[in-house]
């Protein structure tokens, strides 16, 4: 018998759309450097990259989960990529090398998030490990391997097609832009109009009934953290490219600025709850308030803090909403 399932998306997105339009207002009157064309073009680029990771972080949240790993599945990817770019792959034993182009690069990238991203959903699904435990495990293993394949110093002149990927322009607007666009779309496609993107609301909403209604309940959640790894190495690539060289210690911080992303976008850290369209405004939140703390001058360090309260007054905003019932 066909089920049909509610996708719960309702106006929460609203709330954190006025709070940016708030802060974008301010910070233009507190920095006159904040409301320029260059420092717009710089939000969007530094927002691209945490976008990536934070629409998988959705997908992810919204089963009810959490993913601590995607900093450092970004690194491992990034440092993967240039590594093959500019080494390529040697068998001394066998006396080979072989060779890596641009493509091959960022297939390979991918590839290492998905299996990284795969392996947290094995070890959820398979031994029931809590999400929270298996991300942070993962957190730890991908940061080490990270130190070992870059020996702990960057890998650096990737060369013109890589860094075209970070700083290059197509139509008057950055690439890592349009490569953060392409993701939402697509993604925002996949969770409103496809089976599988519904089925990823019902698990959060109510994983024992999801059960009952015959959905692949681990199967899904098995591809949701693949997912999150793959766009996890996608940002990865942008870092990478930005920087024109591969750091041992890229992406520290990345998994509390998505999970802030998603939380002020209004998703449900209980899962069941949220969109596509809410994280591409947390993300953009997230954006202006790192960058506009930068112009100000405010300390790293405060800097922390003050995301810190943020993150935790969104969590409270979303348990006193109207209609949240007390468990």
């Amino acid at each position: 018998m066909k089920k049909n399932f509610k996708v719960i998306i309702d106006k929460p997105v609203i709330k954190p759309l006025v709070a940016l339009l708030l802060m974008v207002g301010v910070m233009s009157v507190l920095s006159g450097n904040f409301a320029t064309t260059d420092n717009f073009f710089n939000v969007l680029r530094q927002v691209s990259v945490n976008l990536c990771i934070s629409v998988g972080m959705t997908m992810v949240i919204l089963t009810g989960g959490i993913d601590l790993s995607v900093g450092s599945i970004l690194a491992l990817s990034g440092a993967v990529a240039a590594g093959l770019s500019k080494n390529g792959f040697s068998f001394p034993a066998a006396d080979l090398y072989v060779g890596f182009t641009f493509w091959g690069c960022i297939l390979a990238a991918l590839l290492i998030g998905a299996a990284l991203g795969a392996f947290n959903g094995w070890m959820i699904t398979r031994f029931k490990v809590p999400p929270f435990v298996a991300t942070l495990a993962m957190l730890t293993i991908a940061r080490g391997l990270t130190m070992l394949y870059t020996k702990g110093f960057p890998i650096t002149g990737l060369g013109e097609s890589f860094s075209f990927l970070g700083t290059g322009w197509f139509l008057g607007v950055p690439m890592p832009v349009w490569v953060a666009l392409l993701i939402v779309a697509f993604f925002a496609f996949f969770m409103l109009k496809t089976r599988t993107g519904r089925y990823i609301y019902a698990i959060g909403g109510n994983k024992k009934a999801s059960l009952l209604s015959g959905i692949k309940v681990n199967k899904i959640i098995l591809w949701v953290y693949t997912l999150a790894g793959i766009l996890s190495a996608v940002a990865g690539l942008m870092v990478t490219a930005r920087l024109d060289s591969a750091q041992p210690n890229a992406g520290s911080g990345y998994e509390l600025d998505s999970i802030a992303a998603v939380v002020i976008g209004g998703t449900s850290l209980s899962g069941g709850k949220g969109s596509i369209a809410g994280t591409v405004v947390g993300a953009l939140i997230i954006g202006v308030l790192n960058n506009g703390l930068v112009l100000l001058n405010v300390s790293p360090f405060w800097q922390q803090v003050i995301k810190g309260f943020v993150i935790l007054g969104a969590v409270i905003l979303d348990k006193v909403s109207p209609g949240k019932s007390e468990n």
